[in-house]
């Protein structure tokens, strides 16, 4: 695994909100990734949440035919698959999530594969953290491509520098592309970056860093497997997103969201070997 951050790479997340780092995994690495997420969704058989189908906060029901057409979303599958916890719990992408993000502890929120369908429709523009159950501006996404993801395919866009300005407002992912530039007008001519990457390669970008993707214009299926981090310390905001109900039912907003069967601890600075 090609996981060494330096310090260009760490100016250049925090000034632009992304990064794109090539070749991230060696053609074994890429086939154990493929091989892990494929009897994984193979074993979820459709449910997007371990013993769940649905998950909370994403998409209207006005727009759900479309959503649904959007990308296959099935998360938390390290919870259920070990080949997958092992990948997505690795130290050392902790360590990368770290150091990119500038803090010294950092836990996982969800992983979840991303799967667009032959002709899926396109990913609005939108941002991650407003979803998730913290107010913080520093949580971030690994974005690993299973597949070569293209022009044609639907990869992935952002607009560089919009985390610093964005806040939690989000009109969520819907028909209209341009939606988000009704509540951030001043990045609706902003030039984005188009993050076409070759299998096995993977970005990191910041939950507030507005990102979007194309439509599937092919017959084949663009993968990708991702993972969401938080740095350690993030506590709860009252939205439920991933969390079942009785996990909501016995937390109170501003307690730590800490529990490490949920969200476990995979890299700290003081301490390393956290996970597993």
């Amino acid at each position: 695994m090609k996981n060494a951050i330096s310090q260009s790479d760490i100016a250049s997340y925090q000034e632009n909100g992304f990064i794109l780092i090539e070749d991230l995994l060696s053609k074994d690495e890429l086939e154990e990734w493929r091989e892990a997420v494929d009897a994984a969704l193979s074993k979820r058989n459709g449910f997007k949440l371990p013993g769940r189908e649905s998950v909370y906060g994403k998409g209207d029901d006005k727009d759900k035919d479309y959503y649904d057409k959007v990308f296959d979303q099935l998360l938390n599958l390290w919870q259920d698959n070990e080949r997958v916890k092992k990948l997505v719990l690795d130290e050392r992408i902790g360590k990368m999530a770290a150091e990119l993000s500038q803090v010294d502890a950092i836990r996982v929120w969800h992983d979840q594969a991303l799967i667009k369908k032959p002709w899926a429709n396109p990913t609005s523009w939108h941002l991650d953290t407003p979803y998730w159950s913290m107010n913080d501006r520093r949580p971030l996404s690994i974005w690993v491509a299973l597949d070569d993801a293209t022009l044609q395919n639907g990869c992935l866009y952002f607009i560089p520098g919009s985390h610093k300005k964005t806040t939690f407002e989000n009109p969520g992912i819907g028909k209209n592309m341009d939606a988000i530039f009704n509540f951030y007008p001043e990045f609706r001519n902003t030039k984005p970056f188009v993050a076409a990457m070759r299998a096995g390669s993977c970005s990191f970008h910041c939950g507030l860093t507005i990102h979007g993707a194309n439509a599937n214009m092919t017959p084949g299926y663009r993968r990708a497997m991702t993972c969401a981090y938080m740095p350690d310390g993030c506590s709860f905001n009252g939205t439920q997103n991933i969390l079942s109900d009785e996990q909501v039912a016995k937390l109170k907003i501003g307690d730590l969201l800490n529990d490490p069967h949920q969200n476990p601890l995979i890299y700290s600075k003081v301490r390393s070997g956290s996970v597993m």
